[in-house]
């Protein structure tokens, strides 16, 4: 049994938190909102990001820090990606610097193009690197909450650490997947959501399942190119965190990031749905991080480009479509045999 504090108390957060406690852990979650841990510990249940779900009374709740990860083994940071600095340098306080860090957040800090496990690191310089691991995968926090069947992938340098993890976090609805690709695993999740807003608007005009296909098929090859230029390995764009996560966020009527792209392909004011939600849209920020980190390294994303051209430029979305269709032709493998070849035989 493992001693887990589990930092933030959103959806993922608390599905997470309930997943280990079921595995008969020492859970706490910690959540930073004074009223929001009263309601949490009266109801035992998380009405706004989570409802339906019963908290049972064997999970600890907390409003303290300290108190969370007092002697804990694991701390899970659950935070929106745009928030795991401060996270971060909060726990810098009340660490000692043997814990195992898992990061839940996918996501890319805006001004240094970050990987959230890079943020962490930085942020808590106690906690050697190769014990900071990313967790990522097709992992939707309403199924997970109710124990439906997923698969999804701890990262880390070390695979001993990693070895670790998969034994905690394995449960009979959750099969966990170790890798030592960093940033191939924490790329795949940084930049799906900006497809699955892409997807969304597609499916807001009423284009349907050729269309849907083909964004995410094209998607997963911008996805890939841009992980790989930052030295994440292709094939693993081709697992969990890559296809499945993409997947799983295009399609899911629970993905907040598809939801708000259809919003948006019916003719809603980005401005309008982020007022109205206390939900984070993460594709949102990514979209703006991905058009820069295209541009920093020569890389071409057609699909980020027109995305965030939507959001932040106030493109019409059929305009966006008649850019993307209107590009000249193009070979769909980008390099050849000889060439993949040689890469492969270097790995």
């Amino acid at each position: 049994m493992a001693r887990i504090a589990v930092i933030g108390a959103g959806g993922w957060g608390t599905a997470m938190a309930l997943l280990l406690n079921d595995r008969n852990h020492n859970v706490t979650l910690y959540a930073r909102r004074a009223e929001f841990v009263e309601e949490l510990t009266k109801t035992r249940e998380n009405r706004t990001y989570l409802p339906g779900v019963v908290l049972p009374d064997s999970l600890q709740i907390t409003g303290s820090l300290s108190d969370a990860v007092q002697q804990a083994d694991v701390v899970v940071v659950a935070v929106p990606s745009h928030g795991v600095a401060d996270a971060g340098r909060s726990l810098a306080q009340v660490l000692d610097g043997h814990e195992v860090i898992v990061s839940l957040a996918k996501g890319l800090e805006k001004d240094t193009f970050y990987r959230m496990t890079q943020v962490l690191s930085r942020e808590i310089p106690q906690i050697p690197s190769d014990r900071i691991c990313a967790l990522s995968g097709p992992n939707l926090a309403e199924g997970l909450s109710r124990g439906i069947p997923t698969a999804t992938v701890i990262a880390s340098q070390t695979k001993s650490v990693a070895d670790k993890m998969q034994s905690i976090f394995m449960a009979p609805s959750l099969r966990v997947y170790t890798h030592h690709d960093m940033v191939g695993v924490e790329m795949g999740g940084a930049l799906k959501n900006i497809i699955a807003i892409a997807v969304g608007i597609s499916d807001g005009l009423g284009f349907g399942d050729n269309t849907r296909a083909t964004l995410i098929t094209r998607g997963l090859a911008e996805i890939a190119r841009l992980g790989y230029a930052m030295g994440g390995e292709l094939l693993t764009f081709a697992g969990l965190s890559g296809l499945g996560d993409l997947v799983c966020t295009c399609t899911s009527p629970h993905s907040r990031n598809h939801s708000a792209g259809i919003r948006i392909g019916k003719g809603e004011s980005l401005h309008d749905i982020l007022s109205g939600t206390d939900m984070v849209i993460e594709g949102v920020k990514a979209a703006q991080v991905g058009h820069s980190l295209a541009a920093h390294y020569g890389v071409d994303l057609p699909i980020t480009h027109e995305t965030y051209k939507v959001l932040y430029e106030n493109k019409p979305p059929k305009e966006a479509v008649r850019s993307l269709m209107g590009r000249e032709g193009k070979y769909e493998i980008e390099e050849s045999r000889t060439e993949r070849k040689a890469r492969w035989e270097s790995l």
